[in-house]
């Protein structure tokens, strides 16, 4: 009875933590459905009329795939910098390497505000324009820190006898990353890029710094918007990009099987 009841308190706990998680995607979603011209819950009847109604709304559309590639950008950018410069930190001695990483990593450390505001001065020094190309650069910045961390991680205890004794027996350096090194450390490779993207697409102070007239993020559209108006259409497209996340989480996992990957290298 004494061993059932600490079992009982966590996972009371745990089912706490669980609902306080998911209550907001769960209000969000069901707000979507109300048949009011406001956003309410619980709702007031059950419509998909303000899923339709993004048809009228292509400013929303525009916006998405603007986050999207530059998400994507982002993350393989930052992923093959981070990688390689983890390799480095992690393998290599050299001067300056104490600097070198605080510096790197100084993105998390600063405020957001702080960030976007220097950001938009350097670039109106440089004479750099609101673009996609901006704002993945400024997103690299941010998602570099991220991507070390995890494949630091997954350098740290690495057995390097097993690349020497692939050199031995004639491969290349670049035969040797790519056959052995890179499958080992694909763990915090992966969870690196989905971090990566995530931030990016999900940032908005940063953005709203960087954005333009012409170049607007789907986080800063929806922020705009809910300024002058409060109606559904916002937690419609909430309700979609809380969609196609789950979505693409499910892919990954079943493609790449990361879930899999984190439990093998933990055990």
């Amino acid at each position: 009875m004494r061993k059932a009841l600490p079992k009982f308190g966590l996972n009371f706990f745990c089912l706490i933590v669980y609902i306080f998680l998911a209550a907001p995607i769960v209000v969000v979603l069901l707000s979507s459905l109300t048949t009011t011209e406001f956003i309410v819950f619980p709702p007031k009847g059950i419509t998909f009329r303000w899923y339709v109604e993004l048809i009228n709304h292509p400013e929303f559309m525009q916006s998405f795939m603007l986050s999207i590639s530059v998400a994507f950008g982002t993350a393989i950018i930052s992923t093959i910098i981070g990688t390689m410069a983890s390799i480095a930190v992690v393998r290599y001695q050299f001067r300056g390497k104490t600097a070198i990483m605080q510096l790197i990593g100084s993105p998390l450390l600063i405020p957001s505000v702080v960030f976007g505001v220097a950001l938009l001065q350097f670039y109106s020094w440089i004479g750099l324009a609101a673009s996609p190309a901006a704002l993945i650069i400024g997103h690299i910045i941010l998602t570099i820190p991220f991507v070390m961390r995890l494949v630091v991680a997954s350098l740290v205890g690495f057995d390097r006898t097993i690349e020497q004794a692939a050199m031995n027996l004639g491969a290349g350096s670049l035969r040797v990353f790519f056959q052995i090194t890179l499958p080992i450390i694909k763990s915090g490779v992966i969870a690196g890029a989905i971090f990566s993207f995530i931030t990016s697409f999900d940032d908005l102070t940063v953005a709203l710094f960087i954005v333009s007239t012409d170049v607007v993020t789907l986080p800063v559209r929806i922020y705009t918007y809910m300024q002058y108006q409060y109606d559904p259409i916002i937690t419609s497209v909430s309700s979609i990009m809380i969609l196609l996340t789950v979505v693409l989480m499910v892919v990954i996992e079943r493609v790449l099987g990361v879930g899999k990957v984190f439990e093998s290298k933990n055990s």
